[in-house]
């Protein structure tokens, strides 16, 4: 796992955090929670890539 990975989901986080408080405070909680959402969305996805690559190299490893 690359330390990219980590830095990319901080400033997602960050980016969807800032965003979140602006939303809310203008008072469009909806889309707050859709932002949330897609930002999640994008993390997982993210993850899933990741695991996936984990998976095929320990499969290849393993001459599976």
């Amino acid at each position: 796992m690359d330390i990219d990975l980590v830095f990319k989901i901080a400033a997602i986080g960050i980016i969807v955090a800032v965003l979140n408080q602006l939303l809310i405070r203008s008072g469009r909680e909806d889309q707050a929670m859709m932002t949330t959402l897609a930002g999640l969305i994008v993390v997982l996805s993210m993850l899933v890539q990741q695991i996936s690559d984990l998976f095929v190299n320990i499969k290849s490893l393993f001459n599976l």
